[in-house]
């Protein structure tokens, strides 16, 4: 077997375990609230990256205003409590009419 398919299954079987853990632990092991309260920010602050580094960034280099105005209108509708369909369409909608009207 080559190197990378065997880096592959590893971590397939590590993210299997992982999941798996979860179920078989939910009665055996209590968190204290204050580690349940920073989990749960924890995980806010990584989805918060990871949308400020896909709305800005393309590669190495800024994305332009375009983008991040549309994933803010998509955040607006989201926010708003609009269907999953609204809320990408009119991120997409904005994006697309703010470069149609020249902004990068």
């Amino acid at each position: 077997m080559n190197a990378p398919l065997v880096c592959v299954l590893a971590l397939a079987a590590g993210t299997y375990v992982f999941r798996l853990a979860g179920p078989l632990l939910q009665g055996r092991v209590e968190l204290p609230a204050r580690t349940q309260e920073l989990l749960a920010v924890g995980a806010t602050v990584i989805l918060v990256a990871l949308l400020a580094t896909g709305a800005f960034t393309e590669g190495h280099d800024f994305a332009g205003w375009s983008r991040p105005a549309g994933v803010l209108a998509g955040a607006a509708l989201a926010w708003r409590r609009a269907p999953f369909v609204m809320v990408v369409l009119g991120a997409a909608g904005a994006t697309a009419l703010l470069r149609l009207a020249g902004l990068p």
